[in-house]
């Protein structure tokens, strides 16, 4: 015969619930270890004290929960009052700017560039709309959501004033305002941190796909008609 296993015990008592009603002083008789100490404490205290240890760690779930609450009415405060910022801009030339700048203030990123092509000929010989390849403008299309992460060489960086210090990056494509993910990018936005942890792989983009539709939306009054 197979021997008994402690699994054989633990499934026999998950399975005979009446078990310690019929042998009920055994719950007065058991004496396991307590983790906090090398003393030994009954049954009852023990279940307690498990207790006790899944409250103290639903109030931590708990507390990180209004946290990531607290800290995302605070984005959203900032986002609402980087578009208001945005309304107020009359000069179509000095919106790209304007775009970067109150993205600096507003979520404190050290570093902002934006670029901008297929533009009306009006603004042509801005610095907004120079200096971008095809394979950047690619590159941008091919983006369904912002990419976050290490700069691997990417041609944006060196958009930004200092690429050297770009050791987390975000790149934003901005598209019309109808389009889908995966229509073709007029624009591109890139932040940057000196801090390798500000934008990880794998962080949630919904404020910055926010950020992309705004700032879309702002810029298409400079394309070309």
């Amino acid at each position: 015969m197979n021997p008994i296993t402690e699994d054989d015990i633990a499934n026999y008592l998950a399975n005979t619930p009446d078990f310690f009603t019929r042998h009920a002083q055994l719950l007065s008789e058991v004496q396991l270890t307590s983790p906090h100490g090398s003393r030994a404490v009954s049954l009852q205290e023990r279940q307690a004290e498990m207790l006790r240890e899944k409250i103290k760690a639903l109030e931590h779930r708990l507390m990180d929960m209004v946290r990531h609450g607290n800290e995302n009415v605070v984005i959203a405060d900032r986002l609402h009052r980087w578009a208001r910022n945005l309304f107020q801009v009359q000069s179509g030339r000095a919106l790209p700017a304007t775009i970067s700048a109150e993205i600096k203030h507003q979520f404190m990123v050290p570093q902002v560039a934006i670029k901008v092509w297929d533009v009306d000929s009006r603004y042509g010989s801005e610095v907004f709309a120079e200096g971008v390849s095809e394979d950047a403008r690619s590159f941008a299309s091919s983006l369904t959501q912002p990419y976050c992460g290490v700069n691997s060489g990417f041609e944006a960086v060196n958009w930004l004033d200092d690429p050297a210090m770009a050791m987390s990056i975000a790149l934003i494509p901005l598209r019309e305002v109808a389009s889908n993910s995966t229509g073709p990018a007029f624009g591109m936005l890139v932040l940057a941190s000196p801090d390798p942890q500000r934008f990880q792989s794998g962080m949630g983009t919904d404020f910055l796909e926010r950020i992309a539709e705004l700032a879309g939306a702002a810029l298409s009054r400079l394309r070309a008609k």
